[in-house]
């Protein structure tokens, strides 16, 4: 029987909602902070996701300014398609609130928003029979709308809060067959996530709760995969129903830690006398009838094309004279913006980790600027590889302590910087206790989630190996690692928040020129497709 490994959509890709067109799945995941903002992934089968865009691309579209703090920004969208065109509907937090964008082409482009005067946040969208248009926001509550002209026509008006559970939020409506559903998560979206369904024969209720509430959380299990919920359903072509939905695969000694943020699981459905089950969501399933893998995508982006892709991504802002794809061809040339990453404002190009276990790389030809490799959660919680007057130094900001933990004098000219993830070897070493085994997946008395380690070369090495810094890279070059870094200092536990590690290059003095990046995953990782 073939099978799918989850995650199906590795690292900081939380709140995903899906629709399908025909044959043709299309999911959109919550961006925070980051812009473009709201990836949108296509697929064919549910489980192999190629990403082909980005909604919220222009400043008309997404304007952060530098004050939006970290975990703002744009929250859960809901990506609906009806009468031949894709609606997205999402909220601003801080700026213009909740908003809808359309597009004929799910990889856009993506109209201007259109404003919904509505509370709360996590919106929805749903049509009736006769054209009529339904909004359910956190709550839970339901109006009707217009979302093409941006009125609410009445409500919103409460119609359930769920089982009890803190945070009843991400309400999804589905009309099927003469009922119509109400999907909400509940209990937050840590530990004591969970997914909850009401029903009732109109969008104005009165609902009926499942049976069987929550129908699917993992809380107080010893499952790998935890933090369970805000899902979203859908129906395949022969018939099958599916759910995705956030989780995160936390690892280490209690309390456990992870550091690639919330990410897309899938997980089937069936339905029993009216209601859906679903879970446990495990790591390996069976996969769906339907089976098309798209061509893997490559391991290395040598800057050569026009346009970046659309995985790269910036906090708040990428001001057009901050970045440059044709000022030095084949190169990607960045310009400083700002002195410090620890500050808003600077720039910075990277994309998300994706993996428990990869390795990046990157050729940097700094000349007189200053410029690196960063590992970052936050402005206060990043981990950075970086060269400047010969010198390569590596730096760890946790919070209020910046230090310099190594350094290494290197010749003119350009520079492999590489970043190993890994989790064996960990620091501390792991330590066996028969009388207190450690409840994580890591290994006994392993400590945290993984182990950062950073190496330098003066040749073209690249990302081709996890394993030892000093390994050879892709062009043969050996690389010297610098220093080793303890990872649970960039995770979620301890920077909070609600995003992921993102990989990337920047400049905070002058101008650098980035020859090419590479990330590979470890073999047989699971993620991404």
């Amino acid at each position: 029987m073939r099978t799918y490994d989850n995650p199906v959509i590795g690292g900081f890709h939380p709140d995903p909602s899906v629709c399908r067109v025909g044959e043709d799945y299309y999911l959109a995941c919550s961006s925070f902070e980051y812009v473009p903002g709201v990836p949108i992934f296509h697929s064919r089968d549910l489980v192999h996701w190629r990403q082909i865009g980005n909604a919220l691309e222009r400043p008309a579209q997404l304007d952060l300014p530098a004050g939006v703090p970290a975990s703002a920004g744009v929250y859960a969208p809901t990506l609906r398609h009806h009468d031949g065109l894709f609606y997205l509907i999402t909220t601003d937090v801080l700026g213009k609130g909740t908003f809808v964008v359309t597009s004929e082409r799910a990889e856009g482009p993506w109209s201007d928003p259109v404003r919904l005067d509505l509370p709360g946040i996590d919106p929805d969208l749903a049509w009736d029979e006769d054209g009529t248009c339904w909004c359910a926001v956190s709550g839970v509550q339901v109006a009707r709308v217009d979302p093409l002209a941006g009125r609410v026509l009445e409500g919103p008006w409460p119609v359930w809060s769920g089982t009890g559970l803190q945070y009843p939020e991400a309400p999804h409506l589905y009309r099927i067959g003469e009922w119509w559903y109400l999907m909400i998560a509940e209990g937050g979206t840590a530990d004591g996530h969970g997914v909850s369904i009401a029903r009732a024969r109109s969008p104005r209720g009165p609902f009926e709760p499942g049976p069987g509430n929550p129908f699917l959380t993992h809380r107080s299990t010893d499952l790998p995969i935890q933090s369970t919920g805000h899902a979203d359903l859908v129906q395949a072509p022969d018939g099958t129903w599916w759910m995705v939905l956030l989780g995160t695969r936390p690892r280490g000694y209690f309390p456990s830690f992870h550091v690639l943020g919330r990410e897309t699981f899938l997980t089937p459905v069936t339905w029993v006398d009216g209601w859906p089950q679903a879970g446990p969501v495990r790591e390996r399933h069976p996969a769906p009838a339907v089976w098309r893998p798209f061509p893997p995508e490559p391991a290395r982006d040598d800057f050569d094309a026009s346009e970046l892709s659309p995985v790269w991504i910036s906090p708040r802002s990428r001001p057009e004279g901050s970045w440059s794809l044709a000022e030095r061809p084949g190169w990607l040339t960045l310009h400083a913006t700002g002195p410090s990453l620890d500050r808003p404002g600077h720039t910075f190009l990277g994309r998300r980790q994706q993996h428990p276990e990869c390795a990046v790389a990157v050729r940097v030809d700094p000349g007189a600027g200053r410029a690196g490799l960063s590992v970052r959660m936050d402005e206060a919680h990043h981990y950075d590889l970086e060269v400047a007057a010969g010198t390569v130094e590596v730096f760890a900001r946790i919070g209020p302590l910046c230090q310099r933990v190594a350094h290494l004098a290197v010749p003119p000219g350009p520079l492999t910087l590489a970043v190993d993830i890994r989790t064996t070897g960990l620091l501390p070493p792991s330590v066996t206790d028969a009388a207190h085994p450690a409840d994580g997946p890591a290994g006994v008395g392993a400590h945290g989630p993984d182990t950062i380690a950073f190496s330098v070369g003066t040749g073209e090495g690249g990302a081709d190996a996890v394993g030892d810094g000093a390994a050879a890279g892709a062009g043969g070059a050996a690389r010297t690692e610098i220093a080793r870094l303890d990872g649970r200092y960039l995770s979620t536990q301890v920077a909070t928040g609600f995003t992921g590690r993102v990989i990337g290059m920047y400049a905070t003095e002058g101008s650098a020129a980035f020859d090419w990046f590479a990330y590979r995953p470890a073999a047989g990782a699971a993620g991404a497709r």
